[in-house]
């Protein structure tokens, strides 16, 4: 049996080439090998206020984005978190056995309350633990994440294995799988804060949808460093080690090769040089996310399968998970 891989991905804000590198292009490889899961996370989304027209169109925008990447339905679960009711459910049952204490360490709750305090719900504090159903659902053995998503990773290796010592072997203990080149893709506009399509500013990333005359501004606007050379340097020069990143992992050619290509080279030179090949890589991409954004119905049909599978298996899971309790099981 092949081991199983889980990830999703909300349905909110601007998708961009941070969340591409980082993720989705991973996601392609990682196909070849694994039995894949790939889920729409459109419960976690509303845990800051959507607009539900929007939010819809995002959803189908989001599983195009999939299919345009080269997730292939053939060979991976595609499906929508809202319309498979287990996670939810799973989610209750783990929240029984989380401690408060545990919620309160999460970096990113300490960070998005401070910044926003008062949009802090109860779902923003518990989402961890639906992150936690998420995986353990499906019998998860690697679960491909950002460093910034690795805490969250341990919270849930820490619930299955509270749960399985409680009442009986039930869920796989879950690994985190971090890319290291490709981790964390920072901004544009802040080179030393991540890239974030929940960004206000809409200079602080590349969507995936953004065309090439605006991708040519946001790359000339980008922020570089003082000093001219171009030379990897993520502690005295991020802002310039950013775009060499975005630059080697887009064009193939390793950080030494640039730093080279571009000796006595101008920001200028090197930002022009960027934007094109950004350009050149999204293109093949954006034609075929318009050709499935043209056919709904073969989308729809994609989802309603991927439903199914997805359904087919969180139940085992969440039936065994109840029975060890002393639920009653239909």
């Amino acid at each position: 049996m092949k081991k199983i891989v889980f990830s999703a991905v909300q349905p909110s804000g601007a998708l961009h080439i941070g969340n591409y590198l980082g993720a989705i292009k991973n996601w392609v490889e990682l196909q070849k090998n694994y039995r894949c899961i790939f889920c729409i996370a459109d419960y976690h989304a509303i845990t800051l206020k959507q607009n539900p027209r929007i939010l819809k169109k995002k959803i189908f925008e989001l599983v195009c984005i999939y299919l345009s990447a080269g997730i292939n339905p053939k060979k991976s679960i595609i499906f929508v978190q809202s319309q498979v009711p287990y996670h939810t459910e799973l989610a209750w049952i783990l929240n029984c056995i989380t401690k408060i204490s545990e919620l309160k360490r999460m970096t990113q709750f300490k960070q998005k309350s401070k910044e926003h305090p008062e949009k802090v719900n109860v779902g923003l504090f518990d989402y961890p633990v639906l992150m936690a159903s998420d995986i353990l659902l499906y019998q998860t053995d690697l679960v491909p994440v950002g460093k910034d998503q690795k805490q969250h990773i341990e919270l849930t290796r820490s619930l299955a294995r509270r749960f399985n010592k409680e009442f009986g072997k039930t869920f796989k203990i879950p690994k985190a799988l971090i890319k290291k080149q490709s981790e964390k893709i920072m901004g544009l506009d802040n080179p030393l804060k991540k890239m974030s399509k929940s960004a206000e500013d809409p200079y602080n990333y590349i969507a995936l949808t953004d065309t090439p005359k605006l991708i040519r501004e946001k790359i000339k606007k980008a922020i570089t460093d003082s000093g001219k050379e171009i030379k990897y340097d993520k502690e005295k020069k991020p802002g310039i080690s950013n775009l060499l990143t975005i630059y080697s992992l887009l064009s193939k050619k390793s950080i030494p090769q640039l730093e080279n290509q571009y000796k006595n080279k101008t920001y200028a030179e090197f930002k022009k040089d960027l934007a094109e090949v950004i350009i050149k890589s999204l293109t093949p991409f954006q034609e075929k996310l318009k050709y499935y954004q043209s056919k709904p119905e073969y989308v729809k049909n994609i989802l309603e399968q991927g439903r199914k599978k997805a359904e087919k298996i969180s139940q085992a899971t969440i039936k065994e998970a109840k029975k060890k309790l002393g639920l009653l099981c239909s």
